[in-house]
């Protein structure tokens, strides 16, 4: 007998979350896109949060994002080899400060290793 009821639900199947809010990125032609990230492995996760509140948390309160049940999420990024979905994520490591340097050079001089100066071509301009 199938039941929806949390109390008929087996333990290890993963649950509905239900409409999530997944973050996108706005596409060269005016469309959205999904915003993939990479999990602490280095793994490509679509994401989806369970709040707005939460998303604005992680990413901040100008991201952009649009409302997926997680089938449907996951349905739309499979086709693009993405097999992963992380629900809630937190950043890894602190936001950074920005802040300006309290002496910066006027010019910076740039000398290469006269013991190594054939051995790799130099980048210009980047």
């Amino acid at each position: 007998m199938d039941s929806t009821t949390a109390e008929g639900a087996d333990p290890d199947e993963p649950g509905s979350a239900g409409p999530l809010y997944v973050p996108v990125r706005l596409g060269s032609a005016g469309g959205r896109q999904l915003r993939f990230m990479r999990t602490r492995l280095g793994a490509r996760t679509a994401v989806g949060f369970t709040s707005a509140r939460r998303l604005a948390a992680a990413l901040g309160a100008r991201q952009p994002y649009i409302r997926l049940a997680e089938p449907c999420l996951r349905a739309l990024a499979e086709p693009l080899g993405v097999v992963l979905v992380t629900l809630d994520p937190q950043l890894a490591a602190p936001p950074v400060a920005h802040r300006t340097p309290p002496h910066t050079p006027a010019r910076a001089t740039v000398r290469p290793c006269l013991r190594h100066a054939g051995e790799l071509p130099l980048a210009v301009g980047v």
